[in-house]
């Protein structure tokens, strides 16, 4: 009796709960991709900022509010000086612009969401990348078209690799650029 109860049990049941359980992770896996990946996460922010209107419409170069990107590891959120420079007399009655405002009479920070970010255990240095002339839709996507940011592209390692791998295919007009680091230490610091 305990033969052809472990007979079945290793011939029926065995395989159906391998087949349950190897389903469930594949659908988990690729129905969880875009939230683990990060791709379409737009938080709400303190303050309605439209990209699309500051460098769409009116062409504003992102490094004019994003400082530091050419000389620093991280591009930086605008100081809100940067911000009323120009709104101390644009559009100064607009319920956003008068939320900025007060921020700034206040002398106190706006805490916005970060919308792109690499995981903690990963180095990305903007400035090497801009500085070798990739622009900043490579991997934030087209932010002049958007009202609100989004993350469009994934920021994961195998993403990473396909541009270091295959730079010189994937950008044929940076005519100085050499295939990027991919041994480990380049990003894992």
């Amino acid at each position: 009796m305990k033969n052809i109860l472990l007979d079945y049990n290793l011939r029926i049941r065995l395989p159906i709960i391998l087949f349950v359980v190897i389903t469930a992770s594949v659908i988990t896996y690729f129905v969880s991709r875009a939230e683990r990946d990060g791709i379409g996460y737009s938080p709400e922010q303190p303050i309605a900022f439209s990209h699309k209107l500051h460098a769409g419409t009116m062409g504003i170069d992102c490094q004019y509010c994003h400082l530091s990107v050419k000389t620093s590891a991280h591009a930086s959120i605008p100081a809100l000086s940067v911000c009323m420079n120009c709104h101390t007399v644009a559009r100064k009655n607009s319920s956003e612009i008068i939320k900025l405002t007060n921020y700034y009479k206040d002398s106190s920070s706006i805490q916005w969401k970060r919308v792109h970010s690499v995981p903690d255990y990963a180095y990305f240095n903007h400035s090497v990348h801009v500085n070798k002339g990739f622009g900043c839709e490579v991997c934030h996507g087209k932010v002049e078209n958007m009202d609100v940011v989004k993350q469009v592209g994934e920021f994961t390692m195998s993403a990473c690799l396909h541009c270091h791998r295959n730079a010189k295919n994937n950008f044929p007009n940076l005519k100085e650029l050499s295939t990027g680091p991919i041994h480990c230490n380049a990003c894992h610091r």
